[in-house]
């Protein structure tokens, strides 16, 4: 889905009723600016030179954020050629040349490393996403890895953009279009039931749809959690988080999911099922095999790792 607002020419399949992104850019943009603009630049280079710049990966991973990319040169100048060579979601390795640009010197150095921060964080994001995703497999039945809100502020959208890209799955976009009941949520509405009754009341009231997820810790919980929906099979309960119920075993070898397989057993596909806590490349595996739904991991992007992406430049004068 298109958020309509994107900039020109940009589609964003992920949609925020408030995201900007020429917005973005040109905040990030004036940040970098200050009052002042590039002196380096108007120092050290005649304003008649052009420049030809060509991005090349400089480690394997998946690309993304070419589309930003091009837009942060757009709105610096107009008249900046870009010419892709790759595709957001290519497969790249080392050497591989990714695109170029051609335009005003000032202006591809104004928007150079912009551009760059752009590109290789979402590149990092997609990379990882695919790796876990490729340790999940790919049939109808395979477990679907999602992200989180654990993401810059002010970038969630492109963050979020980054997985779909990588081949994962959003979730919540906000605390506006779904209904995550955690623990904090439960200690303050005096526990699950509680606060559960008053989910559902408060969507009656507001006559509105979205899902309902909760999340719980133990088997005490999950019990509690299938109890209510047998005495109330209208509710809007739609799905269990289960959360840190994923242990490394002692001494570095594997992952005990003992406790995630007896409490997808016990939901019994009555309600969906996502795994959630110490989710990494090396657990997402072991999480997997338990056969829960979706695993949502805050590690694809509040601590991923950057794709390195370089962009050299060449001046003439004209």
């Amino acid at each position: 889905m298109d958020s309509g607002s994107g900039g020109e020419g940009v589609a964003i399949p992920v949609s925020h009723p408030t995201f900007d992104l020429d917005a973005l850019i040109r905040g990030c943009l004036a940040e970098d600016e200050g009052d002042r603009g590039d002196i380096t630049s108007l120092a050290t280079i005649e304003e008649s030179a052009t420049a030809h710049g060509v991005f090349s990966a400089k480690e394997e991973g998946v690309v993304a954020g070419v589309a930003v990319a091009e837009r942060v040169f757009g709105l610096v100048d107009g008249a900046v050629q870009c010419d892709w060579k790759v595709r957001d979601g290519d497969a790249v390795k080392v050497g591989d040349v990714l695109g170029t640009v051609e335009g005003k010197a000032w202006s591809v150095l104004l928007g150079e490393r912009l551009a760059l921060n752009f590109m290789q964080r979402m590149s990092g994001v997609a990379t990882l996403t695919r790796r876990m995703k490729e340790k999940l497999g790919d049939g109808p039945e395979a477990t679907k890895i999602l992200d989180t809100r654990k993401t810059v502020p002010g970038l969630r959208v492109l963050d979020k953009w980054a997985v779909l890209i990588g081949g994962g799955t959003c979730h919540r976009i906000g605390l506006f279009d779904m209904m995550m009941i955690k623990d904090n949520h439960i200690a303050a509405a005096g526990g699950i039931v509680a606060a559960l009754r008053r989910a559902d009341a408060f969507l009656k009231r507001e006559n509105f749809v979205v899902p309902v997820e909760i999340e719980v810790e133990t088997l005490d919980q999950v019990d509690t959690v299938m109890n209510y929906l047998q005495e109330n099979p209208q509710t809007s309960l739609t799905r269990v988080m289960l959360d840190n119920m994923v242990k490394k075993v002692e001494g570095g070898k594997g992952y005990d999911t003992d406790l995630l397989v007896e409490s997808v057993k016990r939901i019994a596909g009555k309600l969906e099922t996502e795994a959630s806590g110490n989710i990494n490349l090396q657990s997402v595996e072991a999480v997997g095999k338990t056969r829960v739904q979706f695993i949502s991991s805050g590690a694809l992007t509040h601590s991923v790792k950057a794709l390195d992406i370089s962009l050299k430049v060449k001046t003439r004068v004209c």
